[in-house]
């Protein structure tokens, strides 16, 4: 019985240690943390629209989708003739101001879809706060329109979003691979079951093409290596999934990975 004991004992702390081992690999590899946001001295639309711009374009990974006209409508640049989306967003839903069709898009984006265009866009509270929320809508109206979010804005919705993640904590409990995949937007950029999606590897027959330590890399540090034809896509994955995810997730995402051969 001692002799049993001590086994399990023995085999308990190498799984520990294994995981710790991970885990002080993740912050070593800075992932990018959505900033945090402090507005109790009081807001403008120019400090906001600066906030909302470098989530945006950074932490935000709205880019990822947004930048490609593909999968997304670009918010940036001209869709349709229709010119940016501060010129757009007050006409895109009947009865809703550019604003509200804003932060609808972000925190509910199945509600209403651009014609053409999937449903594949999580809503950004999993990874945002509601301020920052707002401060990427104002970003947005300010793309060629005029920016009219207000600190009663933020205040009407307060508590309605999840806080914003901080680095190494917040960590979900969901251990199911496929859920973990899909809460993270990982299959609406990659194939899997016989669907082919152009913006990255298909993860059917991924485990034969790559190792362990190459799928734990792609996930924390995207950019390290791009796959043979996808050179083009560098850049578009986000590089938070390091404090997204806890040690155990990141391998049990791994693991599912190595195994689809």
């Amino acid at each position: 019985m001692l002799k049993t004991n001590l086994k399990i004992l023995a085999l308990s702390i190498i799984v520990l240690g294994f995981y710790t081992m991970i885990a002080s690999v993740i912050p070593q590899l800075q992932s990018e943390v959505p900033e945090t946001l402090d507005l109790s001295s009081g807001v403008t639309p120019a400090l906001l629209s600066e906030a909302g711009e470098r989530l945006y374009l950074g932490a935000g990974a709205c880019t990822s989708c947004h930048g490609l006209g593909t999968r997304a409508p670009n918010l940036l640049s001209d869709h349709a003739g229709q010119g940016t989306i501060g010129m757009r967003c007050g006409s895109r839903k009947p009865g809703m101001d550019c604003k509200a069709y804003l932060y609808e898009s972000l925190t509910q984006p199945a509600v209403y879809l651009v014609d053409g265009f999937p449903a594949i866009m999580l809503s950004v509270s999993n990874q945002l706060s509601d301020d920052q929320i707002w401060a990427i809508v104002a970003y947005l109206q300010g793309q060629g329109g005029e920016i009219t979010v207000t600190a009663s804005d933020i205040q009407a919705t307060a508590g309605t979003a999840a806080a914003a993640p901080a680095a190494g904590a917040g960590f979900s409990d969901e251990t199911d691979p496929m859920q973990l995949l899909t809460v993270n937007a990982c299959i609406g950029c990659h194939g899997i079951d016989g669907t082919e999606i152009p913006i990255g590897p298909s993860f059917d027959g991924i485990g034969s093409r790559l190792t362990r330590d190459q799928l734990r890399t792609s996930i924390l540090d995207p950019a390290a290596e791009a796959s043979e034809g996808f050179e083009g896509s560098v850049g578009l994955m986000p590089t938070f999934f390091g404090t997204r995810l806890s040690a155990e997730q990141l391998e049990i995402m791994v693991d599912f990975l190595a195994q689809r051969r």
